[in-house]
């Protein structure tokens, strides 16, 4: 009895994907960090779960296959974009420094030619 009503109080996995998916989606860091929270408190507690609890979560990892799949692949293509964006970043900053190293060490030729 206990069993099922800890079932019951606990968010369908299936549901706990598909959220998770559209946080990342949506870029929404305080939705995945409450997520993530979620299945680290799912992960200590299944040790502990009895034979209907790990039957029932078995079935929901089932079931939650697909929407997994999709939220590995929005994964993927969010750590791809973040890449992107660092590098971009990085080569923006460099840029930014290069400029302003040639404004502050840019001195005009002594001669008429530049060769004095």
């Amino acid at each position: 009895m206990l069993e099922s009503q800890a079932l019951q109080r606990r968010q369908n996995l299936k549901e706990l994907v598909a959220e998770a998916s559209r946080a990342l989606a949506t870029l929404d860091a305080e939705r995945l960090e409450e997520l993530a929270l979620s299945c680290q408190a799912l992960n200590r507690e299944l040790p502990q779960a009895g034979t209907e609890e790990r039957a029932e979560l078995a079935r929901q990892a089932r079931d939650a296959q697909g929407d997994m799949a999709v939220f590995a692949r929005v994964l993927e293509v969010t750590k791809a974009n973040l890449k992107v964006m660092n590098r971009l970043r990085s080569l923006r900053a460099d840029r930014l420094e290069y400029g302003e190293q040639l404004k502050q060490g840019w001195r005009p030729a002594e001669g008429a030619h530049g060769d004095h």
